[in-house]
């Protein structure tokens, strides 16, 4: 029995299969590389975990490395049209959107309580089907008489044979089942929003993204992060600055951890998604290029619509693309979420994720591109309603957790309070959220929506 340590998001050898499918994504011309990484044994990137199985080949480590080198200086098509730079983005939003007049000052308590207690339900509903293929959801669903979804996932009544066909997410099926669920879980999609905490605390907004990086050397363990904050929290131990922390050996920097840091700068600048999205392009391009900042920067511009009040949900999403460059493929998945959604409103949201699994089933369940057009199309479904717009989008597949949590939010907050969310939801929660970030666990989400008032001041 092998001793070897399989570290999801990080070996070489499985960095490689990502790379070569971001290319492909991208548009530059990796045949001759993936030709001599075939004819070497190399393998394709694992389809749904973080790590391939069996021990690692020295040889072929050391030739990923080398390929992934190569494949860094292949030049993009795309690249003009989807600047990772904030001028050049802000230069390709012809809507970006003006500050407002007067200052709104700080968003309502009770708005920002129902924001924080959003985002907590959408991720917990999702945590226990992360990973899980579409069909497999639904298959859990239908059986424990739980579809469309409505409710917590429970394996209650659920058969033998579709368990061990679809087995829930292993870290989360002990605290996040509606048998389990004893106060909020930790989950990276919580602990990042009390990072943004700490971050406006320290440096308040002028921060830089030094200081994001510095913040999570010390307050991050490392074990807590996945896919390109992984890879970025290993490049700056080894010396690598950002920008380039995104870049070097990165083939998640498309993907959607950037997205679910977001919603803290729209949190805290109610009624100016601009702003907004510059904070979230100060702290996404740590991670991420690309797709995968605008996925950011529209996740935090949606919120901060919604927390500044006066709009509906449709407002929110319209100013989430008034800062991504319309001709970014980013712009596009939430165009055609939108627009399928829209066609089947009143009808089954089931039709509508088929079109969109139909339309990016090639992409990795946790890329930006699937998860922005199902939040879209979950949201403009729902039309605003709380229950059906987290439901909705964890229903929909893909990295469910992180969808359902800013799904969450964003309805939390057009809900307006804690009392206008259903207490099937909040009770289990029990006013506790537990994370391994520092001075947080155990913290109470009125308390989370305190904080977040004082650094908006």
């Amino acid at each position: 029995m092998s001793d070897e340590i399989r570290l999801t998001w990080a070996q070489p050898e499985d960095l490689l299969g990502h790379e070569l499918s971001q290319a492909a994504q991208d548009g530059r011309d990796a045949s001759a590389v993936e030709r001599r990484w075939r004819a070497a044994g190399g393998h394709p990137a694992p389809e749904r975990a973080g790590a391939s199985p069996g021990p690692g080949d020295p040889a072929l480590r050391a030739l990923a490395g080398q390929l992934l080198d190569e494949l860094a200086l292949l030049p993009s098509p795309l690249a003009a049209a989807e600047p990772t730079a904030l001028d050049a983005i802000r230069a390709a939003c012809p809507d970006w959107p003006a500050p407002p007049a007067e200052p709104a000052g700080p968003a309502p308590l009770e708005r920002l309580h129902a924001g924080w207690l959003g985002r907590a339900v959408g991720c917990v509903l999702g945590k226990p089907v992360e990973k899980l293929p579409l069909d497999g959801i639904r298959a859990i669903g239908r059986a424990t008489g739980n579809w469309p979804v409505r409710t917590w996932f429970t394996a209650e009544g659920l058969p033998a044979d579709i368990a061990a066909a679809h087995p829930w997410n292993r870290r989360s099926r002990a605290t996040s089942l509606a048998e389990t669920l004893d106060g909020c879980p930790e989950d990276d999609d919580l602990n990042y929003p009390l990072l943004g905490l700490l971050l406006l605390r320290r440096h308040g907004r002028d921060f830089t993204t030094a200081d994001v990086a510095r913040l999570w050397l010390d307050e991050l363990p490392a074990g807590r992060t996945f896919t390109a904050e992984r890879v970025a929290y290993r490049n700056l131990l080894a010396g690598v600055e950002p920008p380039h922390t995104a870049t070097y050996r990165n083939p998640f920097r498309e993907w959607i951890g950037a997205v679910i840091r977001a919603d803290v700068f729209g949190w805290t600048h109610p009624g100016d998604p601009g702003a907004a999205a510059g904070l979230a392009h100060r702290d996404a391009v740590l991670t991420h290029t690309a797709n995968g900042v605008y996925g950011a920067m529209f996740a935090a511009a949606a919120v901060a619509a919604a927390a500044g009040g006066g709009t509906d949900v449709h407002g929110c999403l319209r100013a989430g693309l008034s800062v991504v460059p319309p001709g970014s493929r980013l712009a596009g998945a939430v165009r055609f979420g939108v627009a399928a959604a829209e066609e089947a409103r009143g009808g089954d949201f089931d039709t509508v994720v088929d079109r969109l699994h139909a339309r990016y089933g090639d992409h990795h369940w946790v890329h930006v591109l699937p998860n922005a057009a199902l939040l879209a199309a979950a949201l403009t479904h729902a039309d605003g309603d709380f229950s059906a717009s987290v439901c909705r989008a964890v229903s929909g597949g893909w990295d469910t957790d992180s969808n359902g949590a800013t799904a969450g939010s964003v309805a939390g907050l057009l809900a307006g309070s804690p009392g206008a969310l259903d207490t099937r939801w909040t009770a289990p929660l029990k006013n506790r959220l537990a994370t391994s970030v520092g001075g947080f666990d155990g913290v109470g989400f009125d308390e989370l929506a305190a904080l977040t008032r004082e650094v908006s001041a």
